[in-house]
């Protein structure tokens, strides 16, 4: 069932996004050559616990870290490790959140570790583009397929694959509610928006064929050819006025 959110309850909900989106800086902060993937998850621990908010990952699900942290080929769920070291030319996702006040955000960016790859760069503008023509037609009145065919559409344009196992979703006062929202479908079709709804819209996109496979640790998922992989995610909440991001600082 999906849970439509008052103004006020909308209210409450952005401190905890608001927290999200700061704690996804300061992991952009920190990142560069010889830094290890645990020291990120570490320092954004250490911000989301300062600000009197709990990390929305650690332990969901049995998950160890606070944030996934994950590198290259890595699409979703990498878990933070001292001996995962950064290294020039790599790519990070990170993806966070923090919950406080009954509320979870949700964000995600795919971050340069020093210089990288013309091909990574592609791949990082287009995954974001992605993300940002979704939030365009995330609009009361239209219906799901409209963000997934946006998302799907700008991405296999430029030559890039959409991974298909896994999707958006609802957020609010668990990180996972209803709906899905699926990178991929047909403009007209789906759940229609209605103003109340927030969702975490999460475009996760491969440079090379869109099949990923989990690793023998239960949680990270990387692609199969195991060429790149970028993951870019705002929560955004539906209102009569338009859609609104709200994990923006």
């Amino acid at each position: 069932m999906i849970e439509l959110k008052t103004a006020r309850e909308l209210e409450r909900m952005k401190k905890a996004c608001r927290l999200s989106a700061q704690a996804l800086e300061i992991a952009q902060s920190v990142i560069a050559p010889g830094v290890s993937t645990a020291y990120v998850d570490r320092k954004i621990r250490e911000f989301i616990t300062s600000q009197g908010a709990r990390p929305t990952f650690l332990n969901y699900g049995g998950f160890p870290g606070s944030a996934c942290v994950s590198v290259n080929e890595e699409l979703i769920h990498g878990i933070p490790s001292e001996h995962r070291i950064l290294k020039e030319g790599d790519i990070v996702s990170v993806d966070v959140g923090a919950f406080i006040d009954g509320y979870t955000g949700d964000n995600a960016a795919t971050f340069p570790v020093g210089e990288i790859s013309d091909e990574a760069k592609k791949l990082l503008r287009v995954t974001k583009e992605s993300l940002e023509k979704a939030v365009e037609v995330c609009i009361a009145g239209n219906r799901l397929g409209d963000i997934g065919s946006a998302v799907q559409g700008h991405v296999e344009s430029n030559g890039f694959s959409i991974v298909r196992e896994y999707v958006g979703h609802g957020v609010g006062r668990d990180l996972h509610e209803d709906p899905e929202v699926p990178n991929f479908g047909r403009a007209g079709h789906g759940v229609r928006l209605v103003p109340g709804m927030t969702i975490a819209i999460e475009p996760m996109v491969n440079a090379g064929g869109p099949e990923v496979e989990v690793l023998a640790n239960d949680w990270t998922v990387v692609t199969l050819d195991r060429q790149l992989s970028a993951h870019f995610e705002y929560t955004v909440a539906v209102t009569e006025s338009g859609p609104v991001i709200m994990t923006r600082v």
